[in-house]
C-alpha cells in the first residue's frame, strides 16, 4: 500500500484521552503517546491530540517532556524497527544487543527515558510544576490559581508544530504534530465525559490538521504494531468498499493478563468468535479505544459514494497561520457554550447521554448508511492495562451494562433505530450485550433459590431416573460443552475456562444486578449518569498476589457483600443438603440430586470467596464488615425460608 499511494497516504488525526493524572498518572499516558507518535507511517501526515479532561499542569508537563524526548526516540524506533514503540514497555523487557552500535544508542535513549521518567515521577510526587520549568513553555501560563479541575478556560496548547520544517528530530526528520487539550470546564455546565472530550478534540482538530481519518485510543492502551495505520488504511483505500468503511475496530488486549486469566479479562470467545460473528452481518461495536474512523462519518454526515479519502497534509489546513494564531482560534470550539444550540452529541460526533457513548455512536453511524470493520490480526495492534482487582473490574462491568441497558430502553434501540438499516442478525447481535443487565435475574434465581430449596427441603427439579430430567441434563451438558470447546478453540486454557466461568456468575450477580437497579432508578428520576473512572495502577503487594493468581477482595463495596452473601448462602444449602443425604432415611437422593449439584457448582465457583472469607489474612481478604454485612443477610434469608 505504501508503495502504491506513496505521498498521497491520507493523514491522520489520532487521539489520547486521559482526565485524571491521580488514577491515570502521566508517565503512562506519554508512554501510549510516544508509541503512537513513532508508527511506521509518514510522520508529516501524523497529528497527535492529548485530551486532559482533569486539566492538570502535571499532565501537560510530562506531555512536555515527551515533546523533547520524541526527537530522540522516533529516530531510534524507525532505524531499528523496536517492537513496541512504548518506551515504558520497551525499556522494561531484556533487549539482547546485536551489535555495538545499537548496545550503545539503546543505552543513550534508555538512559534519557529514565531520566524523563524520573523528572516526571519527581514533579507529580511534588504536585506542582516547579518555577524555573514553568519559565520554559509559554504554555504553563494558563495555570494559575484561579484554574481548578472542574472550573477553568479551553487550554490549547501546539508543543510540535509538524508543519514547520524545522521541527525535526535528531536525524533531521520532520517530527509528527503533537498538541495538548483541555476543554472548559464551568461548573453548572455538563461536560459528557469521555463522550464530550471526543467531540472537542474533532472539532480542534478539524482547524489544525483536519485528517480524514482520525484514531481514537485510551491513555493505557499503546500502539504495540508500528504498522497498524497502513494496515487499517487497507479498508479505508479499497476500491471496492473503502468508501463505504466508517471506523475500523480492533479488539482490546492486554499486556498483563497472568496465566489463567483470573478475572477473565482476556475473553477470548468475545474477541474471536462473537465479535468476528458480528462482522458477518456487517456490524462491529466500537468499543471506544483502538479503533480508526473516517472523519466524515464520525461527524454526523450520511453515507454517500461521494465521499473520497483526502490526502493533503497538515500545512494544506492551516493556510499559513502561526501557532499562536490556531491555538487562539481553536479554544472557543473547546468551550462549554460552543455546543449550545447544536446537533453536537445528537447527530454530530459522539453520542451524548449514555455511559456508553462509544456503543450508541457506532450503532448510530451504521443507521447513516455506513459500514464498519471488525480487524482482529494475530499481531495485536494495541495493548493496554486491564483490571488487576475484582472491584475495579465489576465497577467497569457495571457501567457497561447499564449503559449498554439504558441504550436498548431508548430510541437508539437497534430493533428501532436499526430497523431497516442494519441487518436483522445485526441487531440481535447488539443486543446480546444490550440486555446483559436482565441476564442477572435468572443467575440470581439459581444462585439463591436451590440453596434455599434445599434447606426447607422443596425440590424444584424432576427425579434424575425420571425421563422429565432428560432436558434440564441436556441443557446443562450442551451449554457446558459449547461454552469449553469454544474456549479451548480460542487458545484459553481448561483453568482459565473454569476462570471464566467464574467470573460470568459474578458479573451476572453483582455488576448486572446493580445495574438493572441503577437503571431503574434513573427511569424513576432517583438517580442521574455518573462516569466512573477506574485506577490504571495498583501497589506492588496487590501486583504480587495478582501475579500468583489471587483475587483481589479488599473493598467494602455493595458488590463484595452480594457476592460473599451467595457464597454463604450456598455453602450452607449444600452442607445441609449433604448432610440430610447422609443421615436422614427420609431424604429423597434422587429428587434433590440436581439441587445439590447445582449448589456444589456453585460452592466449587466461589472457593476463593470462601478462602478469603476465612483463611486469607493479607489486604486482598474479605473486609471484615463485609463478612458481617453478608452473615446477617444469609442468615435472615435463611430464618425466612424455613418459617
Amino acid at each position: 500500500m505504501s508503495c502504491r499511494y506513496k505521498e498521497k497516504l491520507p493523514a491522520v488525526d489520532i487521539f489520547v484521552c486521559t482526565a485524571d493524572p491521580t488514577l491515570e498518572p502521566p508517565s503512562l499516558v506519554i508512554g501510549t503517546v510516544l508509541s503512537v507518535m513513532s508508527y511506521n507511517y509518514p510522520s508529516q501526515k501524523i497529528s497527535v491530540y492529548l485530551s486532559d479532561d482533569g486539566g492538570s499542569e502535571l499532565t501537560f508537563y510530562a506531555l512536555f517532556e515527551a515533546s523533547k524526548f520524541a526527537r530522540y526516540w522516533i529516530p531510534f524506533s524507525n532505524k531499528y524497527n523496536v517492537e513496541p514503540r512504548s518506551p515504558r514497555v520497551y525499556f522494561s523487557h531484556n533487549i539482547v544487543a546485536d551489535s555495538s552500535s545499537f548496545a550503545q544508542e539503546w543505552t543513550n535513549v534508555k538512559q534519557l527515558y529514565e531520566d524523563m521518567s524520573s523528572r516526571i515521577d519527581s514533579v507529580v510526587a511534588k504536585g506542582r510544576v516547579p518555577e524555573f520549568i514553568r519559565d520554559q513553555h509559554k504554555g504553563f501560563s494558563e495555570w494559575n490559581s484561579e484554574v481548578k479541575k472542574h472550573d477553568h478556560q479551553s487550554i490549547v496548547q501546539i508543543l510540535i508544530d509538524g508543519w514547520n520544517p524545522e521541527a525535526t528530530d535528531t536525524e533531521g526528520n520532520r517530527l509528527p504534530t503533537l498538541v495538548y487539550l483541555s476543554r472548559e470546564k464551568r461548573l453548572g455546565w455538563h461536560h459528557n465525559f469521555k463522550a464530550g472530550s471526543m467531540n472537542a478534540l474533532i472539532r480542534v482538530s478539524s482547524e489544525i490538521s483536519n485528517a480524514p481519518v482520525i484514531l481514537n485510543v485510551d491513555c493505557d492502551m499503546y500502539a504495540n504494531d508500528p504498522d497498524a495505520i497502513k494496515d487499517a488504511m487497507c479498508f479505508f483505500l479499497d476500491e471496492k468498499h473503502g468508501s463505504q468503511t466508517c471506523y475500523v475496530q480492533y479488539p482490546q488486549q492486554y499486556n498483563n493478563i497472568v496465566k489463567n486469566d483470573v478475572y477473565a479479562n482476556q475473553n477470548f470467545t468475545l474477541t474471536d468468535i462473537e465479535l468476528s460473528g458480528l462482522d458477518g452481518f456487517g456490524v462491529a461495536l466500537y468499543i471506544g479505544t483502538g479503533c480508526f474512523h473516517r472523519r466524515e462519518s464520525l461527524s454526523g454526515k450520511k453515507f454517500s459514494t461521494d465521499h473520497k479519502i483526502d490526502s493533503r497534509n497538515v500545512e494544506h489546513n492551516i493556510k499559513g497561520r502561526t501557532v499562536e494564531e490556531l491555538e487562539s482560534s481553536t479554544k472557543v470550539l473547546a468551550n462549554c457554550s460552543y455546543e449550545k444550540g447544536t446537533l453536537w452529541g445528537k447527530e454530530m460526533g459522539l453520542v451524548y447521554g449514555f455511559p456508553v457513548e462509544d456503543i450508541v455512536t457506532g450503532l448510530s453511524i451504521q443507521c447513516r448508511g455506513w459500514k464498519p470493520v471488525y480487524y482482529n490480526p494475530t499481531k495485536h495492534a494495541f495493548k493496554g492495562v486491564a483490571p488487576t482487582s475484582l472491584d475495579v473490574s465489576l465497577i467497569q462491568f457495571t457501567r457497561w451494562s447499564e449503559g449498554m441497558f439504558q441504550i436498548f430502553l431508548s430510541k437508539y434501540c437497534p430493533f428501532i433505530h436499526g430497523r431497516g438499516k442494519i441487518q436483522f442478525g445485526g441487531q440481535m447481535g447488539y443486543c446480546i450485550y444490550l440486555l446483559w443487565p436482565m441476564l442477572s435475574l435468572p443467575t440470581l434465581c439459581y444462585a439463591v433459590v436451590p440453596a434455599l430449596s434445599l434447606l426447607r427441603g422443596v425440590p424444584l427439579f424432576p427425579k434424575v431416573s425420571s425421563f422429565s430430567f432428560v432436558p434440564f441434563a441436556f441443557v446443562f451438558a450442551a451449554k457446558t460443552g459449547y461454552s469449553l470447546a469454544e474456549d479451548i478453540a480460542a487458545g484459553n486454557t481448561l483453568k482459565g475456562w473454569w476462570n471464566v466461568q467464574r467470573m460470568v456468575l459474578i458479573r451476572r450477580t453483582t455488576a448486572f444486578f446493580l445495574a438493572l437497579i441503577e437503571t431503574a432508578m434513573k427511569l424513576l428520576g432517583l438517580s442521574q449518569s455518573t462516569f466512573v473512572l477506574t485506577a490504571k495502577v495498583v501497589d506492588e503487594e496487590a501486583q504480587e498476589r495478582y501475579k500468583k493468581g489471587l483475587i483481589e477482595f479488599g473493598s467494602s463495596s455493595i458488590l463484595m457483600v452480594i457476592l460473599a452473601t451467595l457464597a454463604l448462602l450456598n455453602l450452607l444449602g449444600l452442607g445441609w443438603g449433604v448432610s440430610n443425604a447422609l443421615v436422614s432415611s427420609s431424604f429423597d437422593r434422587l429428587t434433590f440430586l440436581p439441587q445439590l449439584l447445582v449448589c456444589g457448582a456453585l460452592v466449587g465457583m466461589n472457593l476463593p470467596v470462601y478462602d478469603a472469607v476465612f483463611f486469607r489474612s493479607d489486604k486482598g481478604s474479605m473486609p471484615l464488615s463485609v463478612t458481617f454485612k453478608s452473615s446477617v443477610i444469609a442468615s435472615v434469608a435463611i430464618l425466612i425460608s424455613i418459617c
